[in-house]
């Protein structure tokens, strides 16, 4: 015990944390889920076990929130991983102090407040003669209801871009100089650096980027709700997470339920578990966490 009194120690605040922040949360959250309770029943809730989770599965709405959910997810897990790799690989092969620059003004949109970009985005995409891009187009409609889908890729994406921009950008700076002088002296040429030197030694940071982007992306609808608050029409954009909230927290018919909303939290957390383990599969992570094979003459 006095070997691993320190390490213990030391990672006693962590645990705590997590036990608190974490654990609890989620006990909690699958606690209720297999109660009726609800502003009807707050005082007084029934356990019903799995009813909350079979009356999500006979939902006809269900399937078409799901699609929308890997639908959100996908093409904008895309877009934020390789406008993220792109960028990061572009702003290495210019001067630095440009690089820094660039990167900066990306970061942008990162650190405003979610409402005032969405209404940055709406200036953009509203009629003529407020709308930017109506004026440039010279196609007047409210490109936001035209093209929900887009527009909240696109919002998602310029946001999202820019921690695997930083990410991938801090893993290109730590890769050791000498191999980009070896490859340069064999002759490669960039997209042949980039491919069999830069690549191979970035799958770690990838496979940290789109772990952390599709937990994030998978539990993240501010910008959806501020956007088009699930529409336009019935559920258009509607995704898990928010009709989860709108279950559990802003119900328009006034009984809201927070034991369906905490099914459908549930269902999302053990979504999230698969993916990750999905991906550490695919990443082969036992390699990657592995210790490096040192050769001794």
């Amino acid at each position: 015990m006095r070997r691993y009194a320190a390490p213990l120690l030391f990672l006693l605040p962590a645990t705590i944390l997590i036990v608190l922040f974490f654990l609890i949360p989620v006990v909690t959250t699958v606690f209720l889920s297999l109660t009726d309770i609800s502003t009807v029943t707050f005082k007084n809730p029934s356990w019903v076990g799995l009813q909350n989770y079979r009356d999500l599965l006979v939902d006809p709405f269900i399937p078409k929130i799901f699609y929308n959910t890997g639908r959100y997810v996908g093409l904008t897990l895309l877009f934020n991983v390789g406008m993220g790799l792109v960028l990061a690989l572009l702003t290495s092969l210019i001067p630095e102090r440009h690089g820094d620059n660039f990167r900066t003004l990306w970061l942008v949109p990162r650190i405003m407040p979610p409402v005032v970009y969405v209404f940055v985005w709406q200036g953009l995409l509203a009629r003529a003669p407020f709308g930017i891009i109506s004026d440039l187009t010279g196609i007047n409609q409210g490109w936001i209801n035209s093209s929900p889908w887009t527009t909240i890729i696109l919002a998602n994406g310029f946001v999202g871009a820019s921690f695997g921009m930083l990410i991938f950008t801090s893993a290109i700076r730590a890769i050791p100089r000498d191999l980009f002088y070896a490859a340069a002296v064999d002759g490669a040429s960039t997209w042949q650096t980039v491919r069999r030197v830069v690549l191979p030694l970035l799958r770690w940071p990838i496979l940290f980027v789109t772990v952390y982007q599709t937990l994030s992306l998978l539990t993240s609808f501010e910008y959806i709700l501020l956007l088009t608050d699930g529409g336009p029409g019935l559920f258009k954009t509607t995704v898990w997470s928010l009709h989860a909230y709108k279950l559990a927290l802003s119900n328009y018919f006034g009984n809201i339920e927070f034991g369906l909303g905490a099914a459908m939290a549930t269902f999302l957390v053990v979504i999230g578990v698969i993916v990750s383990l999905v991906y550490m599969r695919v990443f082969n992570f036992r390699e990657l966490v592995s210790e490096p094979k040192i050769e001794v003459n």
